[in-house]
């Protein structure tokens, strides 16, 4: 098996300015999944997918493909992740070899662990590479819900008939096959493997800098 993880790390943030490049620790926020991704016998390649200069610098030698800088239609903040990761995945398949998998990994899970990903490749390998999808229970209660309609409080549900157990993508690890990326041009489907994360600490995802500060905190514990 042959796949291919891919790290987007962005110049600009709107939230967290220069977000990726941010120190936790004593290594900028990218570089936590880089060394994550390495060392699995899985992933044939690491590719950083960036439009600034620095990260493709550290990546270059950290010895990760970083062939390009982004182009800057996919460097906006309306830029999607999935249209990244398929350029980025059309460029390698055309220059190096074809794969059976795609492996995005976003910065802002510092955290993650090298089992998790492992965990989740072999949920891909053991559901026919069926899309596996990093995801953590929800916090609240669907059933406890409101929206506010004239001014007021109004149920989304009026009846409470059970406890409901609901789940959330929680960004720590998207994982599909280059055919099914490429045909729905998306990483969930009906068919979506769901890898639950329970630890708080993995599942962190870092958006702003009240986040930020929680993951520094968990370095000092």
């Amino acid at each position: 098996m042959k796949i291919l993880a891919v790290i987007t790390a962005r110049k600009n943030s709107k939230r967290l300015p220069n977000k990726n490049k941010i120190k936790l620790g004593k290594l900028p926020l990218f570089v936590w999944s880089i060394k994550a991704a390495k060392n699995i016998k899985e992933i044939c390649d690491i590719l950083v997918s960036t439009d600034d200069k620095e990260i493709l610098k550290i990546s270059k030698k950290l010895k990760v493909l970083t062939p390009w800088l982004r182009p800057k239609n996919l460097s906006t903040n309306k830029s999607k992740s999935v249209d990244v990761v398929l350029h980025a995945l059309n460029w390698y398949e055309n220059n190096f070899q074809k794969v059976d998998g795609v492996l995005l990994l976003q910065p802002t899970s510092p955290f993650r662990m090298k089992k998790t990903i492992k965990t989740g490749i072999n949920l891909f390998k053991k559901n026919f590479y069926k899309p596996v999808l990093g995801v953590s229970k929800s916090r609240h209660n669907p059933f406890l819900t409101y929206k506010i309609s004239k001014g007021y409080l109004v149920r989304l549900f009026k009846q409470r008939k059970q406890e409901l157990m609901t789940y959330y993508v929680n960004g720590v690890l998207y994982l599909i096959s280059a055919k099914d990326l490429r045909k729905t041009k998306s990483f969930f489907n009906n068919k979506s493997v769901p890898l639950i994360i329970n630890s708080p600490k993995e599942y962190l995802d870092i958006d702003h800098f009240w986040d930020l500060k929680v993951a520094r905190s968990f370095l000092s514990v």
